[in-house]
């Protein structure tokens, strides 16, 4: 699992919904089906590309599988925000700067 595979499985509109959801909570895939118009297969995929990305796990409680967000997954994309994240305050200040020089 890398940078990319998380972007490409995010990328999907659908993939990004299930992802919110899960945010909310764990639950199992008819749940997260729920107000979604798509089949089961369909819902299948999609959580199996987020398995694969790292971003979602998945645990078997009797005849249901429980699905929930997968912390490392979750670490990987905070790990690459984190290289940006000194970007904007210097960028910010910048902005700041020049904002200031007009107004005068």
């Amino acid at each position: 699992m890398n940078e990319n595979d998380i972007f490409k499985a995010l990328a999907d509109p659908t993939r990004r919904t299930i992802f919110e959801k899960l945010a909310a909570g764990g639950m199992n895939a008819s749940a997260l089906r729920e107000g979604m118009p798509i089949s089961q297969s369909a819902m299948s995929q999609h959580l199996a590309v987020l398995r694969q990305a790292g971003l979602v796990c998945e645990e078997r409680q009797g005849r249901f599988v429980n699905y929930q967000l997968d912390p490392q997954g979750l670490a990987l994309i905070a790990q690459w925000l984190d290289k940006y994240r000194a970007f904007w305050p210097e960028r910010i200040n910048q902005l700041n700067i020049l904002l200031k020089d007009m107004d005068q």
